[in-house]
């Protein structure tokens, strides 16, 4: 399956009109399943379906990362199948999952349970602010599905120098986090060092996947929510947002920009 189609299009100016056709970035159900059971379905672009379905259940905290025995397509290339090394926790997976990120309630019992779950992140990483403001830019020069459709979200993970050592691309930014993160976590790579960047707003779960994932600098081009930053302070994640034309806010963590 391809991550781009294309598609007929009526393209109107002011003196004419013009059939044409058009790059349209793909969406398609993926049902992410552990063993015989069905977890969850998620809207995503096709493409990098293992490392999407490695982070989900990484970063919702459904197995941990040396957990996983095998990911493979399971009778269709919209269906994922993960056999793990150890039981999971089935009635676990009939917890709150939030469906959107203005659910309140719904984020407050989320992080109720991440307080279980792990604790603030303390790594000493120190990161420049003329780096930091720069990596949204390196980051959008990097997204050739944006540059074919302009409808496709990013996420990158950097190092503490500004180096981009993985992008991934998907229709959903959760997915383009989940895919990133999920690419590393499968390698063994801890990232108490490295940088996320993500193309568009910080919502609660983008900020969840970062602490579950011990990223500790979180940078995004748009703004955060509330929650966002609420979460960003109790687990310690450094915060920026409106990452662009060479400036910043930083709304958490400001001991880690110098």
């Amino acid at each position: 399956m391809k991550p781009i189609t294309r598609a007929d299009v009526v393209r109107i100016t002011r003196d004419a009109r013009e059939l044409d056709d058009d790059a349209i970035v793909v969406e398609e159900p993926l049902e992410i399943r552990v063993g015989d059971r069905a977890v969850s379905v998620t809207l995503r672009t096709p493409g990098d379906d293992f490392d999407l379905t490695a982070g989900f259940l990484f970063t919702e905290s459904i197995v941990k990362a040396d957990d996983i025995e095998s990911i493979r397509h399971w009778g269709s290339p919209n269906v994922v199948r993960v056999d793990v090394r150890v039981p999971v926790d089935l009635a676990r997976l009939q917890r709150n999952f939030y469906s959107t990120s203005s659910c309140g309630v719904c984020g407050k019992v989320s992080i109720d349970a991440l307080r279980v779950q792990t604790t603030p992140i303390d790594a000493d990483v120190r990161v420049k602010s003329d780096v930091l403001v720069k990596l949204p830019d390196t980051l959008r020069a990097q997204q050739a599905a944006f540059d074919e459709t302009g409808a496709i979200h990013a996420a990158g993970i950097f190092d503490e120098h500004g180096t981009l050592l993985r992008l991934r691309e998907d229709v959903g930014r959760h997915n383009a986090v989940d895919k990133v993160l999920g690419s590393l976590v499968r390698e063994g790579i801890t990232l108490d060092r490295h940088i996320l960047v993500v193309s568009g707003r910080t919502s609660f779960e983008i900020v969840q996947k970062a602490v579950v994932a011990r990223v500790p600098i979180l940078a995004a081009v748009g703004a955060p929510s509330s929650l966002a930053i609420e979460l960003a302070r109790e687990f310690n994640v450094t915060l920026l947002g409106f990452v662009r034309d060479g400036r910043c806010n930083v709304y958490a963590g400001i001991n880690r920009v110098c």
